[in-house]
């Protein structure tokens, strides 16, 4: 299914959420108000959050809200965005226990601002994927409209990982023990180098000189996060290495600036 089909889905069922409206009188505040039997989102969070009209809800009404959760600011934006912008949309939607899109916003503003410079779609995208998407362990702060997430992924990792088995190795002291730290080391580097060459840098040989894996590891796991899951662990010192070459490459960036 292409996104903006996907998208148009969401919103057809956010109307069909709205079509089970049945009036109902309200004592307590002596107002006639709306009651729903929702299949697919929290309709009453979704009341409280957005301007609606409950009187006149219509599909273009939903296609408005769909494009506000995916990261736009009315549906006519979907049909113009780039293909990574619509990917990234997409995960935003699925992604919402992790992350709502307000979040998104600011964090992707600490980014660029941290390093002085805007991303196009298709940064933002594969920072989405590296931080977020590809890894566990996220909870939003904000509210998850779509009802049914809890149970959803039980019932899908059951189907598609049925033998997998969960890590119970913990990390409980820092530094790290020698063998640890090596393999957090090799996984490090490894990323690194992916991360370096995707962002095709003009000098990438200079900021490798910059390059510390053992001064990276050091920032990532702190010990108030201890204890902490091992493999988690791992996952994060993958997931936040864009946000240091990226560091990196902007140093060495200003370094040349200053030279010329």
């Amino acid at each position: 299914m292409k996104t903006i089909e996907y998208f148009k889905l969401q919103a057809k069922n956010l109307q069909k959420d709205f079509k089970t409206q049945k009036p109902y009188f309200n004592s307590s505040l002596g107002d006639n108000l709306f009651e729903y039997a929702p299949k697919f989102f929290d309709v009453d969070a979704l009341l409280n959050d957005f301007d609606i009209d409950e009187n006149h809800f219509t599909l273009m009404n939903a296609q408005h809200i769909i494009a506000k959760l995916v990261g736009f600011e009315k549906w006519t934006e979907i049909l113009k965005a780039s293909p990574p912008a619509l990917e990234l949309g997409k995960l935003l939607f699925d992604n919402m226990h992790k992350i709502r899109n307000e979040e998104w916003e600011y964090y992707i503003l600490d980014v660029e601002n941290e390093n002085n410079e805007t991303l196009d779609d298709k940064d933002k995208l594969d920072i989405f994927k590296t931080v977020f998407a590809d890894v566990d362990g996220h909870q939003s702060d904000g509210y998850d409209y779509r009802l049914g997430k809890r149970e959803k992924p039980l019932i899908e990792s059951k189907k598609s990982k049925p033998m997998e088995k969960k890590s119970i190795i913990k990390i409980t002291v820092l530094p790290l023990t020698e063998a640890d730290l090596k393999e957090f080391i090799e996984v490090a580097n490894k990323k690194f180098e992916d991360t370096l060459q995707s962002i095709e840098h003009t000098h990438p040989e200079i900021v490798r000189k910059l390059w510390s894996p053992e001064q990276y590891i050091e920032e990532v796991i702190k010990p108030d996060m201890l204890p902490i899951d091992r493999d988690y662990a791992l996952s994060l010192v993958e997931a936040f290495l864009i946000h240091k070459v990226i560091e990196l490459a902007t140093e060495v960036d200003k370094e040349a600036l200053n030279l010329n």
